[in-house]
């Protein structure tokens, strides 16, 4: 750690270690405040959140900032997506695929909605138009990346001196509204219509909140970071190749569809130098990540910096709240009846809800605490992460310029 001009800097172990503490503070809230656990509320949402609090007090009574290194965070992002793909069969790939249209094609819609929705409250304050797409797919389904790629465009085309502010703003309180919005919306759902999972389906994330017998041997846990390491290595090698042909594809997605290649083009009854059949959706894969991404999300709330989104929270929290509103209208009205108004439904509802005003994390992370309480949903975890980590990218990246240029 190092304190320089007011700021203390926390490098990268120090930083997970305090993730992983704040991903325990998180479990210990959940099963002491009943509403909590009750609406699935992600334990890293929990402990993130309380603890990005008291920084900012801290912040406010020292003046001193606190500054985390995240370079090990956006590890075990590219470590929990590869999970993700190892444990994609090409049966269910099949199976997801109308589903998977039908869910793209209403993001695509939503997504002009909630443009519009952004632009429309934004000029009851007299904003300009970019400060309405600040509030809406720039910075909610485009998340912090997004906003942050294109704040200095939108500051430097429109003179929107504020244009990073505003974008970050809106992306970190969309995200903690996603955070708390999927849990919810997935047990009003799974209660009002009497929902149930099919009871054969494994986890794809962690253990069930029932008794789990199953054990985990050492050699499994290698084998399985083993598959997860190969299947970076090919990841890394699908992101050049793709770089090679003008496409910009973050890490974590080639890095999926690594793990779904390898998992449904290589033989299961191929011999393995561990001795142990390919470990897709095998309890070691489930253990990892559910570790990976608690302690991911758990990071990413913590560093969050709230002081400096204070100047801006009289049209920041109306835009948002416009946008909160929207999001689970559709998502209840719209979603659910679209892809069928079965479980798979509520658990992807509570993914969209991570999609509208989040990022893909968000939307895991909802349906992972979903899916401890209830149960899975293998068609859940195949196209959302799909629709969120890779053709809401490109769609975004089409849609934003347009509206820039004609609204």
């Amino acid at each position: 750690m190092e304190f320089t001009d007011n700021v203390l800097h926390i490098q990268s172990f120090f930083a997970v270690t305090i993730g992983i503490f704040v991903l325990f503070i998180g479990r210990r809230l959940n099963n002491s405040v009943g509403f909590l656990k009750e609406y699935s509320i992600p334990e890293p949402v929990s402990g993130g959140l309380l603890v990005s609090v008291l920084i900012a007090l801290f912040y406010a009574v020292t003046s001193i900032e606190i500054e985390f290194e995240l370079v090990a965070r956006d590890v075990l992002l590219v470590y929990f997506f590869t999970t993700i793909g190892i444990n994609a069969s090409l049966k269910d790939l099949l199976k997801g695929g109308m589903p998977l249209v039908i869910l793209l094609g209403l993001t695509v819609g939503y997504m002009v909605i909630q443009n519009l929705t952004g632009i429309g409250v934004a000029s009851l304050f007299d904003k300009e138009t970019p400060v309405g797409l600040l509030g809406g797919s720039v910075s909610l389904i485009g998340g912090h990346g997004t906003a942050i790629a294109w704040a200095p465009k939108i500051e430097e085309q429109f003179g929107i001196q504020s244009a990073m502010e505003i974008g970050i703003a809106c992306a970190t309180f969309g995200l903690i509204l996603a955070s708390i919005m999927g849990g919810p919306i997935a047990k009003f759902l799974i209660t009002r219509h009497n929902l149930q999972p099919k009871p054969t389906e494994k986890v794809n994330v962690g253990i069930t909140e029932q008794k789990d017998d199953s054990q985990i041997s050492s050699f499994a846990f290698l084998d399985a970071i083993f598959a997860i390491h190969f299947c970076v290595i090919v990841g890394l090698l699908l992101n050049k190749l793709v770089t090679t042909l003008g496409l910009d594809l973050p890490m974590f997605v080639t890095c999926l569809f690594a793990g779904i290649l390898i998992t449904n083009l290589v033989p299961q009854s191929r011999p393995r130098i561990s001795g142990l059949k390919w470990p897709s959706r095998s309890p070691a894969i489930a253990l990892i990540a559910d570790v990976s991404l608690g302690t991911f999300l758990a990071m990413s709330l913590m560093s969050m910096q709230l002081w400096t989104l204070i100047e801006l929270a009289g049209p920041i929290f109306t835009i948002l709240g416009a946008q909160f509103i929207v999001a689970v209208l559709i998502n209840i009205f719209v979603i659910f009846p679209a892809m069928g108004r079965n479980y798979d439904a509520a658990v992807i509802c509570s993914g969209f809800g991570g999609i509208s005003l989040g990022s893909t994390p968000t939307a895991m992370a909802n349906m992972s605490a979903v899916s401890a309480r209830y149960g899975t949903s293998h068609l859940a975890f195949i196209i959302v992460p799909l629709v969120c980590a890779f053709f809401i990218d490109l769609v975004n990246a089409l849609m934003i310029p347009f509206f820039l240029n004609n609204f």
